[in-house]
């Protein structure tokens, strides 16, 4: 017996009776042969449903598993073929089909068994000894793999554990190593196997804010769509700990933090859909209880004193992603229930608490509306009318709590929360403004002497008139009482809250300044260095710069005018705050616009440094994304202004946000790592050894953010192109290079197409035993169609692979000569 291939469907004799089974199976083939594998699907599943023999049963099981093998459905396939095996013991193309799928599922040692099964009964078959060969390749590499990780694991932990080693470049290094080993699977499972999760657990005891960024990144590897690895982590480290990381004062650490829960959170979810089952198969503990566990702990966070408003924040957009259904289709709100019973009470306490003066509760100018959102998804997510009385029950249980016989500081608590709700699930805000004194007391408030208590009156009624249905009094006289607030009151605060100013309304402002001439004026004071230019003014000209460049269309006005130049001494000189602003107005001027003509001469090396300031830690991400984004533009300018940004120690940093979880500061780090690329000094670092800088490209040149891969491959281009004996070290960094490569040249985007190109280019001409094993694998197929294409640049890079595969003697050419 002859197999063709992983996914032919065969005829089989008809059987007397079953001839609608037949002429379905007959006619998913015919689909199948015009590549409609759906269709062909669809008939074979027809088929299963008739009255079918066994014999019937096995054949339409092992036509179905083809057919999500071509759909790259690998789990369905194995399940398919496995039940076509449970039919037939001896079916050699089920056996060999469930080997493909658990090849791709990376179970190598189960397809390594079903391919030897295969070839025990067709010993003489090339197909099934070429892929028992393969598969028995790929096994070895993986233990070649594995075991040259052990001492790296080993080595890497000793560097970030030893006291002596705290701050040096070493322990960056061997800190970003251990994250990019933790993004394969390979590499998680060692790291996890080498006790790695307490070793992790001493690093983030140690408190450093980069050791446990390092130490969070790395378990977001180990517990990535891993079930049983993240219970058992949540074991080892306690839930409790995890969750009080996010309350840390550290951004970073925070938002790290909030990045593995999401993981966690991932994994588990997943792990209830499947029955207790992770990808690795292994039965373990009812993740709908650990997930429980998690989120119970969140909601315990939302009101512990001592937790930073930023922690409190993520745990609230945490709850948001976590617990809400994704579909209204899914009948399952059980969730959502649960967490309202045993949480709202705490949700609201941060809706409720004030930021300024500080209460208790630490929060930020974000938590209410985190909060109001939170409230108004789990609110939408319930099902019927009682659910929602008892929202609305408990809602105004909590209210009259702090507005009843808790004095002038419960009232203010109990407006404060009728406000967050206002802005959130708005009918339990307007049930809670018709609770008995609650108007009355927003109306009293108004005329307050206390500017805080002006404030929080001020903005339960700005949500009141724009959203109350019920109480009239406000729909009526809401926006005049707010107009005679803005008349009368002398506090600043109060007018400008109340005016309720709109976005459109600022910028309008910002056109009348500009026509008026503010830039001109503000660069002559800057100019004239005068006593009156303090740094308290120096910062008030910074934030006025940088609102004047919010807009991208007035960043045009603002460099002619002189803009560009002023901001320079701004930057370097004056409050942390005011440098911050300067700095991040540069930025924004500097990405939009050509910085050769807006930083004209030598002011264009100036700029540099105030943007390098802006990737310290305690900048805000968008300060961190806008100056990566500045920063990458200059950098492909010339060769002087990227060692001027090596000069100012900034590859480090850039280093460091390759690993941050927003992705969009991710990307533009990786792309202002690409551009410095082309500096000598930059490539000596990622040909040097023991480090994995070209191995986090490779990898990223397979993700699913395009935009990212484009980033990646683009330096991967670069590096290949300058420094060749790199090409040799792609294929020992990941096992995935190959499909990493193939991926690229198969994509339907032409840049990342001609970067993959380039890549296999430069891989081919630098070593004949590389493009031994490239011409080997389907590589050579995807290069010969892509080389008959029209002549494009990535048409020429195929032909160029295709001519030196010739010359090595790998290949021949065909009866044309191409």
């Amino acid at each position: 017996m002859t197999v063709s291939g992983p996914g032919t469907p065969e005829p089989r004799p008809a059987t007397p009776g079953a001839s609608s089974v037949e002429q379905l199976r007959k006619e998913g083939n015919e689909l199948f042969k015009c590549g409609d594998y759906g269709g062909a699907l669809a008939a074979y599943t027809q088929a299963l449903g008739l009255d079918a023999t066994p014999q019937d049963q096995a054949v339409l099981h092992r036509n179905r598993a083809a057919c999500h093998l071509k759909l790259e459905d690998y789990d369905k396939a194995e399940t398919e073929a496995s039940k076509a095996i449970e039919k037939d013991g001896g079916d050699v193309k089920a056996l060999y089909r469930r080997s493909q799928a658990l090849e791709k599922l990376g179970r190598l040692d189960q397809a390594v068994l079903d391919l030897q099964r295969c070839v025990s009964l067709e010993p003489k078959n090339k197909v099934f000894q070429e892929a028992l060969r393969n598969i028995g390749g790929q096994i070895q590499e993986k233990v070649r793999y594995m075991s040259s990780t052990d001492a790296k694991v080993e080595q890497m932990f000793q560097i970030l554990l030893d006291p002596e080693e705290k701050g040096t470049e070493k322990k960056q290094k061997a800190s970003q190593n251990l994250v990019v080993l933790a993004r394969e699977d390979a590499g998680a499972e060692k790291i996890f196997r080498s006790n790695g999760v307490q070793l992790l657990q001493r690093l983030l005891d140690m408190g450093e804010t980069d050791l446990m960024l390092a130490a969070l990144r790395t378990l977001v590897g180990i517990c990535s769509e891993h079930q049983s690895r993240t219970v058992a982590t949540l074991s080892i480290l306690g839930t409790r700990r995890v969750v009080s990381i996010l309350g840390v004062e550290s951004q970073a650490v925070s938002l790290a933090a909030c990045h593995l829960l999401q993981v966690m959170f991932d994994a588990l979810k997943e792990g209830v859909k499947k029955g207790f089952r992770g990808k690795e198969g292994a039965i373990i503990v009812d993740p709908a209880r650990e997930l429980k566990v998690l989120i119970s702990n969140l909601l315990d966070l939302l009101t512990e004193v001592g937790v930073s408003g930023q922690g409190r924040d993520n745990a609230l957009t945490l709850l948001i992603k976590a617990v809400p259904r994704k579909s209204l289709k899914d009948p399952n709100n059980s969730l959502t229930l649960w967490v309202i019973d045993q949480g709202l009470k705490k949700i609201l306490e941060v809706g409720g608490s004030l930021q300024d003066p500080p209460g208790e509760l630490a929060v930020t100018a974000n938590s209410r509306m985190s909060a109001s959102i939170l409230l108004s998804k789990l609110f939408d997510d319930l099902k019927c009318d009682a659910e929602r009385e008892n929202f609305h029950r408990l809602c105004e249980n909590y209210i009259k709590s702090w507005f009843e016989g808790q004095g002038l500081a419960g009232k203010l608590r109990a407006i404060q929360t009728v406000s967050c709700l206002l802005q959130g699930p708005c009918d339990a805000g307007n049930r809670a403004l018709e609770l008995s004194g609650v108007m009355e007391s927003v109306i009293a408030l108004c005329a307050s002497e206390q500017e805080e208590e002006q404030l929080v009156a001020v903005e339960a009624l700005i949500h009141a008139a724009g959203k109350a249905k019920r109480a009239s009094f406000i729909t009526a006289n809401g926006v005049s009482l707010l107009k005679d607030l803005y008349k009368c009151s002398e506090k600043d605060s109060i007018r400008i809250r109340a005016l309720v100013d709109k976005p459109s309304f600022v910028r309008a402002r910002v056109k009348k300044l500009l026509a008026a001439g503010v830039v001109s004026a503000m660069v002559c004071m800057v100019k004239t260095e005068s006593p009156v230019l303090t740094s308290s003014c120096r910062e008030l000209l910074s934030r006025v710069f940088l609102a004047l460049v919010e807009e991208v269309e007035d960043r045009g006005t603002v460099v002619a005018q002189g803009g560009g130049r002023a901001l320079i001494p701004l930057a370097l000189e004056g409050t942390d705050v005011g440098q911050t602003k300067a700095a991040q107005a540069l930025a924004k001027l500097t990405i939009t616009s050509n910085p050769e003509m807006t930083f004209p001469g030598e002011r264009i090396y100036e700029v540099v440094r105030p943007l390098v300031s802006l990737l310290h830690l305690n900048c805000s991400g968008l300060q961190n994304f806008e100056a990566l984004m500045a920063l990458t533009n200059l950098a492909g300018i010339s060769e002087r202004l990227r060692q001027k940004i090596l000069k100012e120690k900034a590859v480090p940093m850039i280093e460091g946000y390759m690993f941050e979880e927003h992705e969009m500061i991710r990307r533009a780090a990786t792309e202002c790592m690409c551009n410095l690329a082309m500096s000598k000094e930059v490539q000596d670092l990622f040909e040097a050894q023991g480090n994995d800088r070209l191995k986090l490209l490779v990898l990223y040149s397979g993700e699913d953010d395009e935009l990212l891969q484009r980033a990646a491959a683009g330096g991967l281009a670069m590096l290949t192109s300058m420094r060749p004996t790199l090409c040799s070290r792609i294929p020992q960094v990941t096992t995935h290079w190959l499909e990493i490569l193939q991926a690229l040249l198969l994509s339907s985007n032409q840049e990342l197409q001609h970067r993959g190109a380039v890549v296999v280019l430069n891989m081919v001409e630098a070593s004949r035993e590389i493009a031994s094993t490239l011409m080997e694998s389907e590589m050579m197929e995807i290069l010969s169609v892509l080389a008959k294409g029209d002549h494009s640049p990535v048409t020429r890079a195929a032909a160029a692979c295709l001519d030196k595969a010739v010359e090595y003697g790998l290949i021949q050419p065909n009866q044309d000569g191409e």
